[in-house]
């Protein structure tokens, strides 16, 4: 399950970020997580919670994880046509050709955190 690596890059990221911002207690993590970006959304709100529990001291007891869904979206270079694909490559519903240049689903990223100074 990569999922566990990613959450763990994500909090290393933010926790890099919160420092200079004199943030040491996460209290909400958003993340974009497109339809096709290879990432298992409920796996990485079990990592997350895994983490948490983990690491207390770095999360209010209430901390959560907003997952926001990119949908998948591509347009076929021959003829226009834009669909919901199924995968990266995919085969034009209109023309039957394998030509789909993704528009989105593709996003793997953090939207925002808030978070505050533990007393």
């Amino acid at each position: 399950m990569h999922e566990m690596a990613l959450m763990g890059d994500i909090l290393n990221i933010i926790q890099e970020d919160a420092v200079t911002r004199q943030i040491n207690q996460l209290e909400k993590i958003e993340l974009t997580v497109g339809e096709l970006s290879n990432a298992m959304p409920d796996a990485l709100r079990m990592a997350f919670a895994i983490y948490k529990e983990q690491n207390p001291q770095l999360f209010a007891e209430d901390a959560a994880l907003f997952i926001h869904m990119e949908e998948a979206k591509a347009e076929c270079i021959f003829c226009n046509c834009h669909y919901k694909p199924t995968q990266r490559i995919s085969i034009c519903p209109s023309c039957n050709m394998p030509s789909g240049k993704l528009i989105s689903g593709e996003t793997f990223q953090v939207l925002s955190y808030e978070g505050s100074q533990k007393k």
